[in-house]
């Protein structure tokens, strides 16, 4: 039966799981979006060429991208207790979550500075910008509405990611979904987080649609 004590224990799932997803994302971004911009910059074609570390760089990515999140979860249990000194709960799930997503935002990074006129980047070529002032002063701005979609994109895979980690005692309401409403046969608890991650993802990817939709220059 319903009571204070499971209302509490969905209220605080929520929170860990707007925590896991939030820090992760962020994390994640500060690893993903200047990978992102050198495996644009350093394409053979690009505004500072270098092959090598792009094949590097491309392969490294493609690997990451490549391994299901819940392996992935169990193989780097050893350096998420290195780092944190646990592997239970939803601090120790940031560390999974953050090498999952970084791969990923690096291609979403690129995918949007690809979609910069290269007509503006000629220009700021032939007016002496060195490389650096054309990514943060032309590539960057220009592709804000795409990059903001982008986030609000990894922000609600990454919210996927953190349900999986309930599987190995990750928090959130993953954890409270598998814990109560599967391994207890709970199906109230099961339809609830159910419901709840649903209505955070599309808050998410609103809130994301409308902010790319004010910050597009081009309408």
């Amino acid at each position: 039966m319903w009571d204070s004590s499971n209302v509490i224990m969905i209220l605080v799932g929520l929170l860990e799981t707007l925590y896991m997803t939030f820090l992760s994302t962020f994390m994640a971004y500060v690893l993903g979006l200047p990978l992102g911009i050198l495996l644009v910059t350093s394409e053979k074609d690009g505004i500072l060429p270098l092959p090598r570390l792009n094949k590097v760089l491309n392969l490294v990515v493609n690997l990451l991208r490549s391994i299901p999140f819940l392996i992935l979860l169990i193989a780097v249990i050893p350096v998420t207790r290195l780092i944190v000194g646990t592997t239970i709960g939803s601090t120790a799930t940031v560390v999974p979550l953050v090498i999952a997503a970084a791969p990923f935002i690096a291609r979403l990074v690129e995918s949007s500075i690809k979609e910069v006129d290269k007509g503006v980047i000629e220009a700021a070529i032939s007016m002496g910008c060195s490389p650096f002032q054309i990514i943060y002063k032309v590539m960057i701005p220009e592709a804000v509405p795409s990059l903001i979609v982008g986030a609000a994109i990894a922000t609600t895979t990454i919210l996927g990611y953190s349900a999986m980690a309930g599987i190995v005692g990750g928090g959130g309401l993953g954890d409270i979904a598998i814990r109560f409403g599967y391994y207890r046969y709970q199906n109230d608890i099961m339809i609830i987080t159910v419901a709840l991650l649903v209505v955070v993802v599309q808050v998410t990817q609103e809130i994301g649609m409308r902010i790319a939709r004010k910050m597009d220059k081009r309408k």
